[in-house]
């Protein structure tokens, strides 16, 4: 993981790739510039997320993909658009999720705890189903953080019961929609990382 990491990007799509975590960086010294400390922190909250797919290897329009719906998401909390937008905050729960889980099958397959290449399409039925799982626990945890932030933080995190269940519910068909795409599409390296890199 840490050889596909270093390894300079190859061909448009990879700088392009490379090009999305450059605006996350940029995203968060924006923040700390013309917005709150809070905003900031919520942007530099989703800077890692944007090193995953490097450190993976994956396909660079699923890299592209993941990297910019990570920002999407970030950005629509400090423009207020999921206050401002009456569906926004679903959309974004369907994709954000979908592709989250999506990665996080990657990474189970990379460490060995999931038998499935993502390089190929052998083994289809693994993402379809561990990846709705993983989108299912990644909304439980999520909720827990709002409602943790709304408890400890800051009253201003909006909480509420339906809001609750429905991000849950939506999270968990954009996993469906995830895994039916990934068990369909390899989204893997296209030439495959040795083990040794795993």
């Amino acid at each position: 993981m840490r050889r596909a990491f270093l390894r300079r990007p190859r061909g448009s799509a990879e700088i392009s790739a490379d090009a999305v975590r450059i605006l996350a960086v940029l995203s968060v010294l924006a923040g700390a510039v013309w917005w709150t400390p809070t905003d900031a922190g919520i942007l530099a909250f989703a800077l890692p997320a944007t090193l995953l797919p490097r450190f993976l290897g994956v396909r660079p329009a699923f890299d592209i993909t993941y990297g910019v719906t990570i920002l999407v998401a970030a950005w629509s909390n400090v423009l207020g658009l999921y206050t401002s937008i009456a569906w926004w905050d679903l959309a974004v729960h369907f994709l954000a999720t979908g592709v989250v889980a999506a990665m996080l099958c990657v990474l189970l397959s990379r460490w060995g705890v999931v038998r499935w290449q993502p390089e190929t399409r052998s083994a289809r039925r693994v993402p379809l189903l561990v990846v709705p799982v993983l989108a299912l626990a990644i909304s439980a945890l999520w909720e827990m953080v709002e409602w943790f932030g709304h408890a400890f933080i800051s009253d201003d995190i909006f909480v509420a019961y339906a809001d609750t269940i429905g991000d849950m519910a939506v999270g968990g068909l954009g996993g469906v929609a995830a895994g039916i795409v990934i068990a369909a599409v390899p989204v893997g390296a296209r030439a495959t990382v040795s083990a040794g890199d795993r």
